[in-house]
């Protein structure tokens, strides 16, 4: 499957770690969504990726898988994400694990499919946070920093700004907008209504829904009803 990210508006990210329904997987593969990520700061191992991207591909939607762990890197996905933690005081998570990742597999990559993420994590609460050591206390032109060496330094395709388990700043997301001129802007963290989720997709190009599926469905199936105009 040809899977362009630029086109996406609107993404389900699930947890190989927690527990998810057929039928609730059904509902989210089948609601409209521009793609399943699969991804998780802890518990992801090879064997229940392999089980969540087997069921999701009795579906069409897109599915890519977004890589925190080497072990857990499995084939068949449509494309691989690589997030590089680009305010991560360890620096495990912006080269180290990466180095390690590609002396072991470098070789046999199709880099066609492999897609960088520059990260910008802004909950200091959030495991990924702590996991990665994230600077968090960052300023308007700290974040926009970040922003532009992504962007227009590493030419990564995709900004990243994760506010994971909380409603961020969308203010600040509107104005790190403002300076990313090639990549997509994603933003993830805390969307759990059609509100919230109309009001991300007004200042980033892609929005990630993840949380709320486990708390509440009907509310997580609801966000995909965006408008699909812009960039």
């Amino acid at each position: 499957m040809i899977v362009d990210i630029r086109k996406w508006k609107h993404v389900f990210k699930l947890d190989p770690d927690r527990d998810l329904t057929d039928e609730t997987l059904d509902r989210l593969c089948q609601s409209g969504t521009d793609a399943i990520m699969v991804g998780g700061s802890t518990g992801v191992t090879f064997e229940n990726t392999v089980d969540l991207l087997s069921r999701i591909r009795q579906y069409e939607v897109p599915c890519v898988l977004e890589i925190s762990n080497q072990e857990a890197v499995v084939p068949g996905f449509d494309l691989f994400l690589i997030p590089v933690v680009l305010n991560a005081d360890d620096p495990l998570y912006i080269v180290g694990h990466h180095h390690e990742a590609l002396k072991e597999y470098g070789s046999m990559l199709n880099w066609d499919e492999v897609v960088a993420e520059g990260y910008i994590i802004l909950n200091k609460e959030a495991t990924a946070a702590k996991l990665t050591s994230a600077r968090t206390d960052l300023d308007a032109k700290d974040v926009a920093a970040y922003a532009r060496m992504a962007d227009k330094l590493f030419r990564m395709p995709i900004v990243y700004m994760e506010y994971s388990g909380t409603f961020g700043d969308m203010e600040l997301v509107r104005r790190t907008r403002q300076v990313v001129d090639h990549a997509r802007l994603f933003y993830g963290g805390g969307i759990d209504s059609l509100d919230k989720a109309r009001e991300a997709a007004e200042v980033a190009d892609t929005i990630v829904v993840g949380n709320i599926i486990y708390s509440d469905l009907e509310k997580a199936l609801q966000t995909v009803n965006l408008d699909r105009t812009g960039r």
